[in-house]
């Protein structure tokens, strides 16, 4: 098999590219291991993360959580914030990019997402797609990004018990300072809103799942040249990655998929229903 195009896929050679995909290859990997041609694979990428975010956008909804725990991922797009002209700056796809993530520490399904920029509008955007997916009031944890303090605010008001996990940092090592992240010297917490359980503040799981995206998309690999080009790219493969996370990969402390866990469906998803899964959605505007 040789530079396949995309109309002579069959569903189990694009199982095969998604698949290779899922599991943190790039691109260029990933033609290399199924044969199928760069621009194919770049069209059932993106095909297949449009459907997985339209999906679980319909689907992520009505749910009983309890506890949240929230915090942003750092990535970047095009090239590196130090290295743009002028005229790219503070606009989103070019340098930084964050991507905001909410998980149930209970369930660990990822309600919702956002890749944005770490600024105020963006912080409200995900808080206000959060709390319309929610049916009680939860115990929710960010980190000590300051911009949650008004969004918070605005979206959940008093119905919301909130702390802030803020952590400490010691100075950056001697010679390491290009690779290697200051030492974090212990944590302070911050009670904002209502009355969470102390015992119950914690951003680990969030944390956890920031390196599974590590681990699992080349996009967000450091020290490569497997960045994205195009923040809709980075979309896409965001959108495929909690697809999978959600409803294919089952979860080692629950032994199911953290969906089943939710009660969002009764089975654990193969690879083959991702990728069939645009057949059975018709295209409409988000609502």
């Amino acid at each position: 098999m040789y530079n396949i195009g995309m109309n002579r896929l069959s569903t189990r050679q694009r199982t095969k590219v998604i698949t290779a995909l899922v599991e943190g290859n790039s691109i260029r990997a990933t033609c290399r291991m199924t044969g199928a041609a760069k621009g194919t694979v770049t069209r059932l990428f993106i095909e297949v993360g449009k459907s997985c975010y339209l999906y679980q956008y319909r689907h992520l909804k009505n749910l009983q959580s309890r506890r949240i725990q929230c915090d942003e991922i750092w990535s970047f797009c095009y090239a590196k914030q130090d290295n743009l002209p002028e005229k790219k700056r503070g606009k989103l796809g070019y340098g930084d990019v964050w991507t905001y993530v909410a998980i149930d520490a209970d369930t660990k399904l990822v309600p919702c997402w956002l890749v944005g920029l770490r600024t105020a509008n963006y912080a409200y955007q995900f808080m206000n797609d959060l709390a319309k997916r929610l049916t009680n009031r939860v115990q929710l944890t960010t980190d000590g990004h300051r911009k949650y303090l008004d969004a918070v605010d605005d979206v959940f008001g008093n119905n919301i018990d909130y702390a802030m996990l803020v952590k400490l940092y010691g100075s950056e090592a001697e010679g390491e300072k290009r690779y290697s992240p200051a030492k974090c010297n212990g944590t302070e917490t911050h009670v904002i809103k209502g009355n969470p359980d102390p015992a119950q503040i914690s951003t680990s799981f969030v944390e956890r799942q920031n390196l599974t995206m590590r681990m699992n998309m080349r996009r967000f690999t450091r020290l490569t040249n497997g960045f994205s080009k195009k923040v809709d790219n980075l979309k896409h493969a965001v959108a495929l990655h909690f697809m999978y996370y959600n409803f294919v990969r089952v979860h080692k402390t629950l032994a199911m998929t953290p969906a089943m866990a939710a009660g969002i469906t009764d089975h654990v998803w193969t690879l083959e229903e991702i990728v069939t899964l645009e057949k059975f959605q018709k295209p409409s505007i988000l609502n």
